[in-house]
């Protein structure tokens, strides 16, 4: 690939990439805490995960990600599935980090706006402005028992939701004008209370007094992140976010979900730039290509083929009995419309195994490094090479690394990879902002209460209460899931040995 001059960011330069690190403990691969050097128990430590934080802002990366779910997934008898919650565990991360940004999975199905806006503008105050929220519905029976339902909202409702909660978060962040307080020791006066407003929120599914106890974050709104690929997800992103994590296995079909979305966002009239758009890859690498493939077929052979079978049959709404290991899928399956939850990834991994012809065995070795992400294997200037092709061809504006095992992953991805793309003039050298807002060249919101907004004040609601729930037509925003958030597990190893010559 041609190199470029460097630059150290968008403004007033060339287009520069954007990378974000997805953490998993022991690494993305689903049998990475086999290895001899994986620590099975990381997903715990957050010694571990301060680690790996400090290694991805070594390489100037934009963010850091940690997805996360209110159901325990899987079998714990055949890799590790214990997590601990993403926001906790990002306010300790920020602690000994200073640049880089932190994004963690919510859900807006399973909690209420304040608790969230709260939660995020905590963590935003932390962390001097570099917060993320990776906002998720959640599918599932096995969630909705854990929050006293019998089932799970339907896919509309919990999208028609997730828009009434995010707009009820924005005006709770929104509640503390910027110059709100004032600290006046002569005056005593701490705050100035006449921009401080009660948000007064009434709508379908909330109702809300506020204001929020916590002040304005720092960059106004934390930065809004969203991980869906299906039609209705494209719809939902358009309105909402500022950052896509998304799963794509071909170069055009990277292609089209960029165009589309970055369309989409114009037609709600937002600018198509402040959309970053982050495909997700799995990165194996290797001082030859040689090198590279062993550790992949290490891995894929670390795989329980019965146990990734219930798993797959679990995404497809299939019996593990119909699924023969040495057969190809059947040709029976159920259609898109007939899913609830992460239709992109169902209809990904369906047309991945149409399209190659293959067997449920080869597929589920396909799936095993990142659960439908693409997976590359090769020397550092191939994976190099891989990340520029989509980036310059209108695929991407960046990257979710998803390192196959960690911490030698992300390790020799900072050490080999990033000076590559440095050296290309694709990546920025040092960083020049310090809130995850400026990683990505994003404005920072004005309050809505700002230069004469609509006013609030703040006082208890008359008679008893709010108003009773407006009634609305069904859904003007999106039914597609978000792609399935993933669980944190283990690694702390002692470092796999990578050596590799000189870019």
């Amino acid at each position: 690939m041609p190199e470029r001059t460097p630059s150290n960011s968008d403004a007033g330069g060339e287009r520069q990439l954007h990378l974000n690190a997805f953490l998993m403990s022991t690494g993305h691969h689903e049998a990475s805490w086999r290895l001899p050097e994986s620590d099975s128990f990381a997903g715990t430590q957050v010694a571990h995960f301060q680690r790996l934080a400090r290694t991805a802002e070594r390489g100037t990366f934009d963010s850091i990600f940690f997805a996360d779910s209110p159901v325990l997934h899987g079998d714990v008898r055949q890799r590790p599935y214990g997590t601990l919650e993403p926001t906790l565990l990002l306010s300790a991360i920020a602690a000994v980090t200073k640049r880089i940004g932190l994004i963690a999975t919510a859900s807006t199905t399973y909690n209420d706006p304040y608790n969230l806006a709260r939660r995020f503008a905590s963590l935003d105050h932390i962390s001097g402005g570099r917060a993320g929220w990776n906002v998720v519905t959640t599918a599932g029976e096995a969630a909705a028992r854990n929050f006293s339902l019998d089932d799970q909202p339907a896919h509309w409702r919990r999208y028609e939701r997730a828009a009434e909660f995010l707009d009820a978060s924005r005006k709770l962040w929104d509640s503390w004008e910027d110059d709100a307080p004032v600290g006046d020791k002569a005056a005593g006066v701490w705050a100035d209370s006449s921009r401080v407003h009660a948000v007064n929120h009434t709508g379908r599914y909330f109702r809300i007094q506020g204001p929020l106890d916590v002040p304005r974050p720092p960059q106004g709104h934390p930065v809004i992140v969203q991980a869906g690929s299906s039609e209705d997800g494209k719809d939902f992103a358009a309105r909402y976010a500022e950052a896509v994590f998304t799963a794509q296995q071909t170069l055009a079909e990277a292609q089209r979900f960029y165009a589309d979305l970055k369309r989409k966002t114009a037609a709600v009239g937002r600018n198509p730039d402040h959309v970053k758009i982050l495909p997700g890859i799995v990165p194996i690498i290797g001082s030859t290509e040689k090198e590279a493939r062993r550790l992949e077929r290490e891995l894929d052979e670390l795989i329980h083929p019965e146990h990734a079978r219930k798993q797959l049959a679990g995404i497809l709404r299939v019996s593990p009995e119909s699924l023969p290991l040495d057969a190809q899928l059947p040709e029976d399956l159920p259609s898109e419309d007939e899913i609830e939850g992460a239709k992109s990834r169902y209809t990904l991994i369906v047309e991945l195994a149409r399209r190659e012809r293959l067997t449920v065995r080869q597929l589920i070795g396909r799936l095993g490094g990142g659960r439908g992400h693409r997976t590359f294997s090769g020397t550092p200037e191939q994976v190099a090479d891989a990340i520029q092709g989509w980036f310059e061809k209108g695929a991407a504006d960046g990257f979710n690394i998803m390192p196959p095992v960690l911490p030698s992953g992300l390790d020799a991805f900072v050490d080999h990879v990033i000076p590559i793309l440095r050296a290309r003039g694709l990546f920025r050298r040092e960083y020049t902002g310090s809130t995850l807002r400026e990683h990505y060249g994003l404005p920072r919101p004005a309050s809505v209460f700002a230069d004469g907004g609509p006013a609030a004040p703040v006082a208890p609601f008359a008679d008893g209460g709010p108003a009773a729930p407006v009634a609305q037509a069904a859904p003007a925003v999106p039914d597609g899931a978000p792609e399935p958030t993933a669980t944190t597990e283990p690694a702390t190893p002692t470092k796999r040995e990578f050596v590799v010559s000189e870019p």
